[in-house]
């Protein structure tokens, strides 16, 4: 906790969130909010065990890694790591591996901005379809899909998100629906996420945000730094319980293209 106050102290404070997963969105509901075009994100976080899906090979505090790319405005793409220990439980680890970091689960996540706010008209909210490990990833025949069952595809999940800005006398409001859904056994989702966040005027690169992600109420802050190199992620998932991560973030286009595409 000392750490989030020196960074907040330091730091010289606009990052979107839901890098607990990967992607670009709010803590764990996603939102229709993208990254600038060409932007490359290399982050990592420190998961809270209720954070992740399946006490079986979960069930303890771990650590996920991940790399993003936004192509073409619309378009998100990242590969996730999540980290794994061998359990005595689990009778899948040999005893050498037990309590020690030893594998990981990787899977990919995509968003496809179908609507970008304001688009045909002043009012439109913008609007993202996205999908988070859709696959089993069985070798490489991706045709089996994990929406259902318990097995691979632990962090999948397939959703509609929706996201309008408003500018208030005392900085932005962001405000954001979405519908969460698949068929798994482990982690059910099927049911609507809301959230707002808050960028105040006095210093817009602090970011607070508020959210019922479809299983939990949530809160917390992302703090950029460093003109939006780095970004610090800081959850009370539930209210209590600590997720935190770090973000690098470069654009590849470089500024001068992107205000010409923009």
């Amino acid at each position: 906790m000392a750490a989030v106050w020196i960074c907040l102290l330091f730091g010289v404070l606009t990052c979107k969130a839901q890098l607990t997963n990967g992607v670009t969105g709010l803590l764990h509901m996603p939102s229709a909010d993208m990254q600038r075009d060409g932007t490359l994100m290399i982050g990592g976080n420190f998961q809270n065990r209720h954070n992740l899906p399946n006490d079986f090979w979960w069930g303890y505090n771990s650590y996920n890694y991940f790399l993003n790319v936004t192509f073409f405005k619309r378009l998100e793409i990242a590969y996730v790591c999540t980290l794994l220990k061998g359990k005595k439980e689990n009778s899948y680890w040999p005893a050498i591996t037990y309590g020690k970091f030893v594998n990981q689960d990787r899977h990919f996540a995509a968003r496809l901005q179908v609507l970008r706010e304001g688009e045909w008209w002043k009012h439109m909210p913008a609007v993202v379809l996205g999908v988070s490990d859709p696959t089993t990833g069985a070798g490489f025949d991706y045709t089996d899909m994990a929406i259902e069952g318990n097995g691979n595809g632990y962090f999948n999940r397939m959703y509609l998100a929706m996201t309008k800005h408003f500018d208030v006398r005392v900085g932005e409001l962001g405000v954001h629906a979405a519908w969460l859904y698949n068929r798994r056994t482990d982690y059910p989702l099927n049911g609507p996420a809301v959230g707002v966040n808050f960028k105040p005027a006095f210093h817009k690169e602090l970011n607070l945000i508020a959210e019922y992600d479809s299983k939990t109420v949530n809160v917390g802050f992302t703090y950029s730094m460093w003109s939006d190199h780095f970004n610090l992620l800081f959850e009370l998932q539930d209210g209590k319980y600590v997720s935190a991560g770090l973000v690098y973030k470069v654009n590849l286009i470089g500024g001068n293209r992107w205000k010409h595409w923009r």
